[in-house]
């Protein structure tokens, strides 16, 4: 796994602890396909939405600048292997 991948990984992991309040009416679903992080919003009000998407991207912002700040994850050592 290329470390990119990683970073897509540990993004999802990170982002999808969160989920939507209930009383939001939003539903926010993330997928990683290899390097990539889908991410899709849905709900009836555009307003509920927009809040959503402005703290999901606050978020995002945080993690993707802790990952630049300390770098690529380093391989996991385990000496079963």
């Amino acid at each position: 796994m290329k470390n990119i991948d990683v970073e897509a990984e540990i993004a999802y992991k990170v982002l999808s602890v969160d989920s939507e309040p209930r009383r939001s009416g939003i539903q926010k679903i993330l997928v990683v396909d290899g390097n990539i992080l889908n991410v899709k919003f849905s709900g009836e009000e555009a307003r509920k939405v927009r809040v959503g998407l402005t703290s999901f991207f606050d978020s995002l912002t945080l993690v993707t600048q802790t990952m630049s700040e300390f770098g690529p994850p380093e391989p996991v050592y385990s000496h079963y292997n």
